[in-house]
């Protein structure tokens, strides 16, 4: 289980730290202004866009972790014991 969450905070670490240049800082809302470059989104339409797509990957990441962790099979050859054991 430590090297599933040390390999999570490997990848999703390295977004946390990343910053946006001072350029595309002005053209971005306040709420984006940190987080990633070019123009951010410019109408509600494009705000619904966005929490719809993190709202799909949230609830794909869950249940991708549920069923890797727990898939209620019992049966020791099951790929998941492959995947569990790098």
């Amino acid at each position: 289980m430590k090297k599933i969450l040390w390999t999570l905070l490997f990848f999703l670490g390295g977004s946390v730290w990343y910053a946006a240049c001072e350029a595309c800082k002005l053209q971005q809302p306040k709420i984006t202004q940190e987080l990633t470059h070019g123009t951010g989104p410019n109408s509600r339409w494009d705000w619904l866009i966005v929490a719809l797509i993190a709202g799909i990957t949230l609830y794909t990441l869950f249940y991708a972790l549920k069923y890797l962790i727990r898939p209620g099979e019992k049966n020791k050859e099951h790929i998941k014991n492959e995947v569990l054991e790098f």
